[in-house]
């Protein structure tokens, strides 16, 4: 155990670092960066203007937590439990409201139940964190409940102030936000604090200006409707498909972020490309893809190959090949 040392009257005594703070673990059952991505953080900016602990874009005015997002809404109904990131005791849940996105039936449609389905739970010393957007019916807590760190408390869902699916994670200190990325940093630091995250998780939870959340290739047309969903990586292409599409939805890129996404033959000869102009401003997500129709005679058999790339500043932000072997 970690010890804090403190002096009173000429007498040295040891006291243990967490009468001051807490070692979180994640709170979604998930694989950062592959089964699930980080698509905000904590607002640190106290102007209208917004800014995350890195004096990023990763955040929006007034956020207050960490929002741990799955790559699709089959993602989401396939179950993806949302667990207690810490010892404590469950002070409040809420169950019942349901999982639809905001952005179709309007935020007055959840007013007063903006966290959605949720609990509250508290950890002592001051500490309390607050699970928000979680499916409905999946709450297998009740208040007053003991938990253990890494206990399931519910499953990741739609519900409430929200157009995707995620975990809205709240962590409080005294009845004020704390942001866990970086504890007791000053308000528009970049980088600074102390991270609060579990040191097992340190290296996985690294801050990252962007991310590639969904990639594949379809048979024709993709909507952002089939890419949310996840019906657009259901449709594998064949050397008998009217065309062969590369998709991607990538979150978190800048203004001026120039993206490029390349289609390779088997041969490694380029089919198609789309370089989009550069981002006018920050986008939370964004989709873009690249194809060709069907050639006389169908498409040869093979590994055909994309590659995505995003130049930030004139330097790589993202860069991934994904493939699909095209078979009769």
């Amino acid at each position: 155990m970690r010890l804090g040392l403190i002096s009173l009257a000429g007498l040295t005594l040891a006291l243990p670092a967490a009468a001051q703070d807490i070692s979180l673990r994640l709170p979604v059952a998930c694989e950062v960066g592959r089964t699930c991505f980080i698509q905000h953080y904590v607002d640190r900016d106290p102007s209208p203007a917004a800014s995350d602990y890195q004096c990023g874009t990763l955040t929006y005015d007034t956020h207050d937590g960490t929002d741990i997002r799955v790559p699709t809404t089959a993602a989401m109904k396939a179950g993806v439990d949302v667990v207690a990131a810490a010892d404590g005791k469950v002070l409040r849940v809420r169950d019942g409201v349901e999982d639809v996105s905001v952005s179709g039936r309007g935020r007055d449609s959840v007013a007063n139940t903006e966290c959605g389905n949720g609990a509250l739970i508290d950890h002592g010393n001051g500490w309390e964190t607050q699970y928000c957007h979680m499916a409905k019916g999946s709450l297998a807590v009740k208040p007053g409940d003991p938990v253990k760190a890494g206990d399931r408390i519910g499953k990741v869902g739609l519900s409430g102030m929200t157009e995707f699916p995620h975990l809205h994670f709240t962590l409080r200190k005294d009845g004020k936000t704390a942001d866990p990325f970086a504890y007791g940093a000053p308000e528009q630091s970049c980088g600074g604090g102390k991270s609060l995250w579990d040191a097992s998780l340190q290296r996985t939870l690294a801050y990252q200006g962007g991310s590639l959340l969904n990639k594949g290739f379809a048979p024709g047309p993709v909507t952002m409707d089939a890419i949310e969903s996840g019906t657009a990586e259901q449709d594998t292409p064949t050397t008998g498909s009217p065309a062969l599409v590369a998709f991607v939805r990538a979150i978190g890129l800048k203004g001026g972020d120039v993206q490029i996404l390349t289609l390779f033959d088997p041969d490694g000869k380029p089919l198609a490309q789309n370089k989009a102009p550069p981002l006018d401003r920050a986008k939370a997500q964004w989709m873009a893809f690249a194809g060709v129709k069907q050639p006389q005679g169908g498409f040869r058999p093979g590994l055909y190959r994309a590659i995505y790339r995003v130049e930030r500043d004139g330097k790589p932000a993202i860069e991934q090949a994904f493939g699909i072997s095209l078979r009769p």
